[in-house]
């Protein structure tokens, strides 16, 4: 069983461009992505400047991206941060979201997110604080669809330690509380899971009391410990059978747009072959499609270097072979790679706190 598939652009760092994120819709929507969620998090109007509203400029730009959207058969939605709204949901702060969600639904959403991720969450009343804000939303939207993303979106103890200790059946009191037409997203049992197994997404399900909405964090490629590396290679640990225990699938894409696309059109393989699924097969098909077969064999002949030893694992010789290797090529994954090896998508740590 396939289930909904997407795209989530939810990363740190430099974002995509307009056209890039257009092409990509054109791409991947014939091969059966049906919704695009832009939720970059270097966009401070939705994050942690989410009172301020949006330039014109910029929303004429997010218009004209959600009708290309449309045109393709593809769900348009974003994803607010309204950060630590729920410290304070006075009045004040309600005029204030009340004129964003205004803003956000003059174009034309199909889809809202309501993100609670990357914020401090260590409060008693959290999942009721929470529940009460998405309610609120849901109420006034205009967007058919409404997907939250919880604090604590996955098992891994990685949010405990940074965000501070979830609180005590946090899961399943927001679960409890939300009205099941509410979408909650999910990561799996770690940030960037490895696999994902029916077993593990059935228990998650009954702790939500609705099927997880899949945040899958591949082929995503942010922060200082992944931006060296290139992630190219096709899906794995995604077996069909995870197609009935979800309500949708949506892919956190890496910083190149292009390159993207490779890994994106193996997902499509791995649930309609199930059992009879060949990574290293749908990869080439995939890698030949978005590269033609030269670049493709290029890539396919350099991806030790690439995504496994990445930037901090290849010797200077190493680079200025790779560098030249690509520049020979007249097409955009080809500038997309050179451009990581000249350091253009490396992300900091002071990024993963300031955006």
């Amino acid at each position: 069983m396939t289930p909904e598939l997407g795209i989530i652009e939810g990363f740190f760092g430099r974002p995509y461009t307009w056209e890039e994120r257009a092409d990509m819709v054109r791409a991947l929507a014939p091969a059966g992505y049906g919704f695009y969620l832009y939720a970059p998090k270097i966009d401070g109007h939705l994050r942690r400047r989410w009172r301020e509203p949006y330039p014109d400029a910029t929303l004429e730009e997010l218009a004209a991206f959600a009708q290309v959207c449309r045109d393709a058969g593809v769900r348009f939605g974003v994803g607010l941060s309204p950060y630590e709204l729920f410290l304070n949901f006075d009045d004040a702060a309600k005029a204030d979201l009340s004129a964003k969600l205004a803003q956000l639904d003059s174009l034309g959403l199909a889809d809202l997110g309501v993100f609670f991720d990357d914020m401090k969450g260590d409060l008693p009343e959290l999942a009721a604080r929470q529940v009460e804000i998405i309610h609120w939303i849901a109420e006034r939207t205009t967007a058919s669809r409404v997907i939250a993303c919880p604090s604590y979106y996955t098992d891994d103890p990685v949010l405990d330690r940074v965000f501070g200790q979830r609180p005590a059946n946090y899961l399943e009191d927001l679960g409890r509380g939300l009205d099941p037409a509410v979408h909650l997203m999910w990561t799996g049992e770690e940030v960037c899971a490895r696999e994902f197994s029916p077993g593990h997404l059935a228990r998650v399900a009954e702790q939500m009391r609705r099927k997880p909405f899949l945040w899958d964090n591949y082929p995503v490629n942010d922060g200082p410990r992944m931006s060296p590396h290139l992630h190219l290679r096709a899906f794995t640990g995604r077996p069909a059978a995870i197609g009935a225990e979800i309500s949708a699938h949506g892919i956190n894409t890496a910083s190149q747009a292009v390159l993207s696309r490779i890994p994106a059109l193996t997902l499509i393989e791995s649930y309609r072959d199930g059992a009879d699924y060949q990574y290293l097969a749908a990869f080439r098909r995939a890698a030949h499609d978005v590269l033609g077969p030269a670049l493709a064999d290029g890539v396919e002949r350099t991806l030790l270097l690439l995504e496994d030893a990445g930037l901090g694992g290849i010797t200077p010789e190493q680079h200025q072979r790779l560098r030249a290797r690509f520049s020979a090529f007249d097409h955009p994954a080809a500038r997309e790679i050179v451009a990581w090896l000249d350091g253009h998508f490396a992300i900091g740590a002071d990024e993963l706190q300031t955006q």
